[in-house]
């Protein structure tokens, strides 16, 4: 029963992310139809097709890789200045095609002319008004945006129904003078901690100060503690100096003194950015604490997401070197490294496989973690190189800009943006992203990310 369960969870987040991907594509291909622009295809998935339904002049299916999808909107690229119309034939069907010859100088002028003619090859002269490029620079920011952003309204639905309902759960300090919950032992790297002490490993200056479970601090080099937040910074702001600490124990006032150590920790509990701080060893005793909202809770708490994305996102390559170091055995896999859709299944089925977890957990888990998916892509998509959507927006931003500076200054127009000039950028950022999704799948499968407990 618990392989069926594990089955279903990962059957469930796939399917989740394959709609995602689906409804990415109807936000790129319902604006593009409603400008008058015309889409020939819409699939799901990459490589050979499974499934495919002509429908009007639209082609819908499915491909059997489901690692994203596209439509076909037909006219992305201009065509260039150094290609001219020389042939125009009629095709069995009796419509005109006009083909474009080419002038090569290169290889990466090659690789453009290549591709622009492919773009150019079989569009036909009814279809002259309704190319892509030609739409006006705010159309085709919305068309573009209107993909990644249908990944942020659905991870916001999800967030705003989990927040409404289940709530957020943090954990914090009980009010007052902190009392002590656990005394480490020893000092272990962030990374290590879990594990057991060896005879290696240093004692903590807690243990050293004769702390123990249970003592309620009450100073700190002479300065009376109110609080646990108080009392952290205080820690943490003595880096490796001597440290007197006033506690009491059964209602005797007692002194321990000691030197905190200098560790890497995070700078808060919603910062994972490890810092330089002074280290004593001690826990306080903690609760529960659930916080509910609704729409504006959600913008707010997404903003402090995205802000965390857009630093996952710089630091994205160095922590896929470090997956990959990983793989081979030169590290361990962090817990924070990032996962690709194997590791999301594999996170989701053991979720719903879990025995001690309550169905409520489960169901909020994947709920996150199926928002939290759409939000990365959403996010991911907006970064402005080709070939994402945000390549092609800012493209047809400095279009805009760039012929409204013209009107301003009564110069001519200086016409489209021609995206396939950044072509060879394009290629380059797909092949970085092609190798970086390899290796989180041959990460997830060699060396996976598992739940805690």
């Amino acid at each position: 029963m618990t392989a069926l369960y594990y089955v279903l969870g990962v059957v469930l987040f796939v399917g989740a992310i394959l709609v995602s991907i689906g409804l990415h594509e109807l936000g790129h291909m319902i604006p593009a139809k409603k400008f008058g622009g015309k889409v020939t295809q819409y699939f799901i998935g990459f490589g050979p097709t499974v499934w495919s339904k002509q429908v009007g002049e639209t082609e819908y299916g499915v491909k059997a890789i489901p690692l994203g999808g596209y439509v076909k909107i037909v006219g992305m690229l201009p065509p260039g200045a150094d290609q001219l119309a020389d042939e125009t034939t009629v095709d069995a069907d009796g419509n005109t095609v006009t083909r474009v010859r080419k002038s090569n100088t290169g290889m990466f002028t090659q690789l453009i002319s290549d591709a622009r003619a492919a773009e150019w090859e079989l569009i036909k002269d009814e279809d002259t008004e309704r190319l892509f490029y030609k739409l006006p620079s705010w159309k085709k920011v919305v068309v573009m945006a209107g993909g990644p952003t249908v990944n942020i309204l659905i991870a916001f639905f999800i967030f705003w129904g989990v927040f409404a309902t289940y709530g957020q759960k943090s954990v914090e300090a009980e009010a007052g003078p902190p009392v002590l919950d656990s005394v480490s032992v020893c000092v272990l790297p962030y990374a290590e901690e879990g594990r057991e002490c060896t005879a290696d490993d240093p004692r903590t200056p807690a243990i050293e100060a004769g702390l123990e479970p249970g003592d309620v601090i009450t100073s700190f080099n002479g300065t009376p503690v109110s609080d646990w937040d108080q009392l952290r910074e205080l820690i943490r702001g003595n880096e490796d100096g001597e440290a007197v600490i006033g506690y009491e124990r059964d209602g005797a006032a007692l002194t321990g003194t000691t030197s905190t150590t200098v560790e890497a920790r995070p700078t808060s509990q919603t910062d994972e950015t490890l810092t330089q701080v002074g280290f004593l060893g001690v826990t306080p005793t903690q609760r529960i604490v659930t916080e509910t909202g609704g729409p504006i809770y959600t913008v707010r708490e997404m903003g402090g997401m995205a802000v965390e994305t857009v630093k996952a996102l710089a630091t994205l390559p160095v922590k896929v070197w470090d997956v990959a170091q990983a793989i081979v055995g030169l590290e361990e896999r962090a817990v924070d490294s990032p996962v690709s859709i194997v590791g999301g299944g594999r996170l989701a089925g053991e979720t719903v496989s879990h025995d001690t977890f309550p169905v409520t957990e489960k169901a909020v888990f994947l709920l996150m973690l199926i928002g939290g998916f759409n939000f990365f892509i959403g996010m991911f998509n907006f970064i402005p190189l080709l070939p994402l959507d945000g390549g092609h927006i800012a493209s047809a931003v400095w279009e805009g800009v760039r012929r409204r500076i013209a009107r301003l200054r009564h110069r001519p127009d200086p016409g489209y943006v021609d995206a396939a000039k950044l072509l060879p950028v394009a290629y380059v950022v797909a092949s970085v992203m092609l190798v970086m999704g390899l290796v989180l799948i041959v990460g997830d499968l060699v060396v996976p990310l598992h739940l805690e407990g």
